[in-house]
């Protein structure tokens, strides 16, 4: 990895301090960051959409200029900042990875988007997402693959892959994403960053589209610290009455204290499911060693049973997500030329949708809630469960999905991501954290899951487990 400039050497916070201290100008800051795209993403192709550099100077000097009348828009005063290629960004294109909205320019920012803005950041393009942010591998017809920020012959993950390889590389302080499948935890490990996927409704999603039915997808923050991570989103949560299934508390609580006694503190430890999921070699191990640092905390770190038949949970997880995303691409699937567009993997979760009945759809939502109250259970005994982040290292990025894991099949696209279900059905917090990097000099993450809108003590044990 290239030898960083001091600048973008730089933690989010105390970049915003030293732009508030005047230390730095928001034009250097700008430069720097514009001056480490330039070398390195055309190597990783994790920012796309990229705007004007004069254009984003100039914006820079006004925000230093808002500085000198003392005039502070917030925390990301200053920040170069490129928003995951699925939030719409008014007057910058939003494609979605998809060659049928290739040229998408929405006339308004979303939710999160607008938050970032109004606390000071500057939108310097997108980051790359998977077509419809559907797969862990970043790649699409629209910018090409996304590559890892350790090793370029290596997938980045996703759907956030752009955004923790951007960060991982220090091409942004801090970087958002999203999270229907384990989106911001599967890139977060496969790039040695942190990758939060909040409760349901902590940050308002939207506010286009359905706001009652889908309760899976969340967006949230990515940082290299944890204490930036919790910054971004005091910056992104809070109630939006546009978003009605939204939490009410202020994201104030964010930015204050992460440091937090952990001793006594009890870990569940999921593994495999006892061998349910498949996993590569030497994922398990690593995770297990990352944990015992929260043992060294003095938490207790134990084995732990899931207590449920897992391929139920894997079978109520297919319905929702047929129904959700046949629902989603119903405009682009029914129109039959806009059909043959799609990639192979769009076309199928939409044709799988097709056959479910109300009925089916109900039977789903009722084992989704008995499973919910299981989990109620689980948290009686821990305070937090773990699970590896991911199921496989990072692999090669001309695949387009791992079709096997230790010789079993993967029945589709995406069951070799089944280990970032759990949080997603619960409608969990749920963080991943570095936990090191394998025989093969690659990196892997594991999830630290808390009770229902937890996300505070959630982001306390990681920063424990970060300074620990």
């Amino acid at each position: 990895m290239q030898d960083a400039d001091p600048i973008v050497s730089l933690s989010a916070c105390a970049l915003s301090a030293h732009l508030h201290e005047r230390k730095l100008s928001c034009r250097e800051v700008m430069t720097a960051y514009l001056d480490r795209i330039a070398a390195l993403n055309p190597i990783c192709n994790a920012i796309v959409s990229l705007q004007p550099r004069e254009m984003l100077l100039a914006q820079a000097d006004a925000r230093d200029e808002q500085l000198a009348r003392r005039q502070s828009m917030g925390w990301m005063h200053g920040f170069p900042m490129a928003i995951k290629d699925m939030a719409a960004t008014a007057g910058i294109r939003t494609t979605l990875g998809s060659p049928l909205l290739a040229e998408h320019l929405p006339a308004a920012d979303d939710i999160m988007v607008a938050r970032m803005k109004a606390a000071g950041g500057i939108v310097i393009g997108k980051t790359n997402t998977p077509e419809f942010g559907l797969g862990s591998h970043t790649y699409n017809t629209v910018f090409g693959v996304t590559r890892n920020a350790f090793d370029p012959s290596k997938s980045a993950g996703g759907s956030s892959g752009g955004a923790a390889v951007s960060l991982a590389l220090r091409l942004q302080p801090v970087a958002d994403g999203s999270d229907f499948m384990g989106s911001l935890r599967n890139p977060a490990a496969f790039n040695s960053v942190y990758g939060f996927r909040p409760s349901a409704g902590r940050v308002p999603y939207g506010p286009q589209g359905d706001q009652f039915v889908n309760q899976l997808t969340t967006e949230g923050p990515m940082g290299r610290t944890v204490a930036d991570l919790a910054m971004l989103l005091s910056v992104q949560a809070g109630r939006d009455d546009r978003a009605p299934l939204s939490i009410a508390q202020s994201g104030a609580a964010f930015a204050g204290r992460l440091a937090a006694p952990v001793q006594g503190l009890r870990i569940g430890w999921l593994g495999d499911l006892d061998g349910y999921l498949a996993v590569e070699p030497g994922i398990i191990d690593t995770c297990e060693s990352a944990l015992r640092r929260l043992e060294v905390l003095g938490c207790a770190v134990e084995p732990a049973a899931l207590d449920y038949p897992p391929e139920q949970v894997w079978r109520t997880w297919l319905t929702w997500r047929r129904w959700l995303v046949a629902g989603w691409l119903a405009p682009y699937f029914e129109d039959p030329v806009m059909r043959d567009r799609l990639k192979p993997e769009a076309r199928w979760e939409a044709e799988q949708g097709q056959g479910l009945t109300g009925n089916d759809v109900h039977a789903a939502s009722l084992a989704r809630t008995t499973f919910y109250q299981h989990l109620l259970t689980l948290f009686e005994r821990y305070d937090f469960l773990a699970l590896p982040s991911a199921q496989v290292w990072p692999f090669p990025a001309d695949w387009t999905w791992p079709k096997a894991i230790n010789g079993r099949t993967m029945d589709t696209y995406h069951r070799w991501m089944e280990v970032v279900i759990y949080a997603t059905l619960g409608g969990l917090p749920a963080i991943s954290v570095p936990a090191g990097f394998g025989a093969n000099g690659l990196p892997m993450g594991v999830q630290l899951i808390g009770r229902p809108l937890a996300d505070l003590a959630v982001l306390r044990l990681a920063y424990a487990y970060e300074n620990g």
